[in-house]
């Protein structure tokens, strides 16, 4: 019953996402790098309901700005923007607890659009078993003319009970990890097609 009521949560969180319609991403130069993707889909807050945006995005978010101050992060909390490969993590250590905020991005075969990933998941010592409450992976596609980006379908039917997801800092494909109730993990490969994933 649990699962089945945290399954709907995660559904309706998604269908919130979506609901939002279209973002503008703000960026200078000839193209947005990561961080404009982030800062995107971070800000909506001020586009939207405050009620929408959830604590570790915002949390993502206050580390983003002390990062860009040369401000020393809070104790627990890493933050790496890599903008040549077109990745971001974030991780928020206390106790027994990490939230692991990922983030990157594909450029599409048509040159014409790119496929942008965020990914929140929670750990409990090292590990994955139940979602937390904003555990989510969500692909969003950016139309290089509009300079929008909008939810999408990127080919995954992506779960949430004892799986994992480990977005490509290099590369370009995603590994899932199983983790199995004996302690034990199983790992498979979502390939890259140029649109999407198999």
């Amino acid at each position: 019953m649990k699962r089945t009521i945290l399954a709907l949560i995660l559904a309706c969180s998604t269908l919130a996402l979506s609901a939002q319609g279209t973002i503008k991403v703000n960026y200078k130069g000839a193209k947005p790098s990561i961080s404009d993707f982030a800062w995107a889909v971070i800000s909506r807050n001020d586009q939207f309901d405050e009620a929408d945006f959830d604590e570790s995005a915002n949390a993502l978010k206050q580390a983003m700005i002390r990062h860009q101050k040369g401000i020393a992060q809070e104790k627990g909390v890493t933050l790496t923007i890599d903008e040549k490969n077109g990745y971001i993590l974030y991780e928020s250590k206390d106790g027994e607890y990490t939230v692991q905020v990922e983030m990157c991005y594909w450029n599409e075969a048509d040159g014409k659009h790119k496929l942008f990933a965020f990914k929140t998941e929670l750990f409990t010592n090292g590990k994955r078993s139940e979602p937390g409450q904003y555990d989510g992976l969500v692909f969003y596609r950016y139309d290089n003319a509009a300079k929008k980006i909008t939810v999408c379908d990127a080919g995954i039917e992506v779960e949430y009970f004892n799986i994992s997801y480990a977005l490509p800092r290099s590369g370009k494909n995603i590994t899932v990890t199983r983790w199995n109730p004996d302690g034990t993990t199983k790992q498979e490969t979502l390939k890259w097609n140029g649109h999407g994933f198999n």
